[in-house]
C-alpha cells in the first residue's frame, strides 16, 4: 500500500504526514504507559507526572493541526497507515498460521 502525499500543497502533505507519525507514537506511549500504571511499576507521582506530559502532547498536536489547517490532511494519512499496519499484522497471522499448520502436518 502506497501512502498519497496531497501533491498540490506539499507542505501541508508532508506537515501532515508527520504529525500522522507522532499520533501513532503518541498512541504506542498511551498504551505503554497504561501498561505500566497497570502493572504498578509506576509510583502515584510518576502516573501523574506522564498523564500530564501526555495531555500536553495531545493538546500540541491539536493546537498544530489546527494552526496549520492540516487536519484532514492527518485523518486521511492515519488512515492509509492503519491500512498499512492491518495489511502487515494480516501477513504475520497468515504466516504464523501457515508454519503452525505445516508443524501439524510434520
Amino acid at each position: 500500500m502506497v501512502i498519497q502525499i496531497d501533491e498540490t500543497n506539499l507542505k501541508h502533505g508532508v506537515l501532515g504526514l508527520v504529525v500522522a507519525l507522532i499520533e501513532v507514537i503518541r498512541d504506542a506511549l498511551n498504551i505503554q504507559a497504561l501498561k505500566r500504571m497497570e502493572g504498578g511499576t509506576l509510583s502515584e507521582e510518576e502516573c501523574e507526572r506522564l498523564g500530564k506530559a501526555l495531555m500536553k502532547l495531545d493538546a500540541a498536536i491539536e493546537d498544530i493541526k489546527e494552526e496549520q489547517g492540516i487536519s484532514e490532511s492527518v485523518q486521511t494519512v492515519r488512515e492509509q497507515l492503519d491500512g498499512v499496519v492491518d495489511d502487515l499484522v494480516s501477513g504475520l497471522v497468515s504466516t504464523e498460521k501457515t508454519r503452525r499448520e505445516v508443524k501439524v502436518g510434520d
